[in-house]
């Protein structure tokens, strides 16, 4: 069994792009290729993280961590507040732990 991996949410304001977006963003510290590629997995078949939500995704790269980003516009702040807690839960499965989240707003 390996150590688990640390997830550590970033600070989050407006996504690149519509400035009337806000975004969760999440940095995977520790998360393979393979592991993350099953995170996505579970997360494009959740229906936690359908539209109007957007999960945006940084594979992890040599000597960068994988990202995840939930953006979502304000009038769906409860819906990401759901779905993020939902995407707690799953990264859970895999050994990854949050231990802090800054919601946009709050």
């Amino acid at each position: 069994m390996h150590d688990p991996v640390r997830m550590t949410p970033s600070d989050s304001s407006s996504p690149p792009g519509d400035p009337g977006v806000q975004g969760i963003a999440f940095t995977l510290e520790g998360v393979d290729g393979p592991t993350f590629s099953q995170i996505l997995r579970d997360l494009r078949t959740d229906p936690a993280f359908a539209r109007p939500l957007q999960v945006q995704a940084q594979p992890p790269q040599s000597g960068r961590s994988a990202r995840l980003t939930l953006v979502f516009h304000p009038a769906d702040r409860e819906l990401a507040l759901g779905a993020m807690q939902r995407l707690k839960t799953v990264l859970l499965r895999y050994g990854v732990q949050v231990d802090t989240v800054h919601v946009p707003g709050v």
